[in-house]
């Protein structure tokens, strides 16, 4: 991470949010809250490079993030009936449920985890864009690689002994293997009616020999791409 710079994958999660709102019907998941997070992101810019979102792979990658994030969500609402009371989204990068939270959110303890370069940068980029702090939010910074993830939580008013529902959208694809095992130790040392929803990406000689799996079952007829998009 660079001081003050906001990382690329965290922008081009941001335009796609905001291009499937503008782009996409029936949309999967509604997040007004993304048009305009970044200068990428306004409906003028998005519009104005209309050609490019439309592409195949560009459709298929924005459908992509939208399914994930609708999915995140929607296992979110089933863990409040669980009694699920915190929701920690690491790598939350320029995540906006915190700004469009249905009523069952107000009476959660909402944790934005994220690297401290990364997170200074979207904390800046949330005020500029006009969005007030809501009370339920809590910004942690954490580097993931230090795995003192629950100590950072802590310190903000994270209860280890509640529920908990954690998201991991982008994230293990970055970092080590410690780290993502870390993350798994976190997640399955907390309350039985806790959850964790995560997004993997495999390694590349994993994927490739996957690929060559689902190309000979092509030829059986079998109708599967090259090269998964996973």
């Amino acid at each position: 991470m660079v001081p003050e710079q906001a990382s690329v994958s965290m922008v081009r999660t941001a335009i796609r949010r905001a291009a499937h709102q503008l782009l996409d019907l029936p949309r999967i998941f509604e997040d007004p809250v993304a048009v305009g997070l970044v200068p990428e992101a306004t409906e003028q810019a998005i519009l104005a490079t209309e050609d490019e979102h439309r592409a195949p792979l560009s459709t298929l990658l924005r459908g992509l993030f939208a399914f994930r994030n609708r999915f995140t969500e929607d296992r979110l609402t089933e863990a409040v009936t669980r009694g699920v009371r915190q929701y920690v989204v690491v790598g939350a990068g320029l995540d906006t449920f915190a700004w469009r939270q249905p009523p069952f959110a107000r009476h959660m303890q909402i944790f934005y985890v994220d690297h401290p370069a990364s997170l200074a940068w979207t904390m800046a980029r949330f005020q500029q864009c006009g969005l007030p702090m809501p009370a339920n939010l809590s910004f942690v910074a954490a580097d993931l690689e230090t795995r003192e993830l629950a100590i950072r939580l802590e310190e903000r008013g994270f209860k280890h002994e509640a529920g908990v529902f954690c998201s991991v959208l982008g994230v293990t694809q970055y970092i080590t293997r410690d780290a993502v095992e870390a993350l798994a130790r976190f997640a399955a040392s907390m309350q039985v009616q806790s959850e964790i929803v995560f997004s993997f990406v495999l390694p590349n000689d994993e994927l490739y020999q996957l690929s060559l799996v689902l190309t000979r079952l092509s030829g059986h007829g079998w109708a599967w791409p090259a090269r998964p998009c996973l």
